[in-house]
């Protein structure tokens, strides 16, 4: 393992995470690669983005990191512990640091409890203070997702109230530990466009009044520059890039991410990007991925001989700015 700097939170190291396939009868056929390799930093307070398309693996190492899927191999250290070796005895503690806000926030409420119930039960399995200072806990928790007055919605059901309060909820759930980790899992792509700027600006304010790291999972590009410090773009279970928000927006280098790009609408035609070669074809198979570069079959810069053949390394482009790519050896 790699040392870890002071302000390091979060480290994944090589992570792999496979699906094994079965056949009746026949063991294993084979293995769904979802992440294959996967490594990067998460600093103390800071928020990254992890962008691709659906199936690009995202989703996947959201859950492994949530302790949901145990790796093939890899690391994933936390508060210098090392989360996939920890007995099922220790992981209490791990689950009282990480938050989760789903994506669908009326299927992630219980709906026969009550937003004090909902609430209240994560302070109740944590073992956290009395009656009162669970209540006053819960009314902090309302105030800070703006679901004021409170009293209009302590005694509420999930039912009864709109997306964006629902999700709202979601949010405060995931916080009212206290945690030092949050995991939003495309925790605005179900609502209205003007509710999502609302709830992005509320989890930026709690990231900033809490010091909160947060991985961010989209694959909306269109967001992440105003939420996010660094940008990280994965695809086919690799992240191909790596890169402070506004560096990857304004100089992206992989071909994957100025596809990524130039899927964006653009209103203002004058804002035109440069990058507008979408490249035709479809993600490859997780079973059975192509050698050398994994975006080699579909990429309009692919050079013959060495893409097809050897997987590329992390090249260093810039400050802080990293990309997997031949191009740029």
């Amino acid at each position: 393992m790699s040392e870890l700097k002071s302000d390091v939170l979060l480290s994944v190291q090589n992570l792999q995470v496979w699906f094994a396939l079965r056949r009746f009868g026949f063991g294993i056929a084979g293995y769904v690669h979802a992440v294959d390799g996967v490594s990067f930093q998460l600093h103390e307070g800071e928020a990254v983005a992890i962008v691709g398309e659906s199936g690009s693996g995202k989703s996947t190492l959201m859950r492994a990191i949530l302790g949901l899927h145990r790796p093939r191999a890899g690391h994933i250290i936390f508060e210098g512990r090392d989360i996939p070796r920890l007995k099922p005895a220790d992981l209490r503690w791990y689950r009282t640091r990480v938050g989760y806000v789903q994506q669908d926030p009326y299927g992630a409420l219980p709906p026969f409890m009550t937003v004090r119930q909902i609430l209240e039960e994560p302070l109740i399995i944590a073992h956290t203070g009395n009656s009162h200072q669970r209540i006053e806990r819960v009314r902090r928790a309302l105030e800070e997702v703006k679901l004021t007055p409170i009293e209009d919605f302590l005694n509420k059901f999930p039912h009864q109230l709109s997306g964006g309060q629902q999700q709202r909820v979601v949010i405060a759930r995931a916080t009212i530990l206290n945690p030092r980790l949050l995991i939003a899992d495309e925790p605005v792509s179900m609502l209205d466009a003007s509710v999502r700027v609302e709830l992005l600006f509320l989890l930026r304010e709690l990231q900033r009044n809490h010091r909160l790291s947060i991985l961010y999972i989209t694959h909306d590009l269109s967001t992440v520059r105003y939420f996010s410090e660094r940008i990280f773009v994965m695809y086919a279970g690799k992240i191909v890039e790596k890169a402070p928000a506004d560096e990857l927006i304004q100089n992206p280098r992989h071909p994957y991410t100025w596809a990524l790009l130039a899927a964006i609408p653009e209103p203002d035609p004058r804002n035109a990007r440069r990058f507008r070669e979408v490249p035709s074809g479809e993600p490859p198979s997780l079973v059975t991925p192509p050698p050398g570069c994994r975006f080699h079959p579909r990429c309009p810069k692919a050079i013959r001989g060495l893409c097809e053949v050897q997987e590329p390394p992390e090249l260093r482009v810039g400050p802080d700015h990293e990309v997997a790519c031949w191009l740029y050896q």
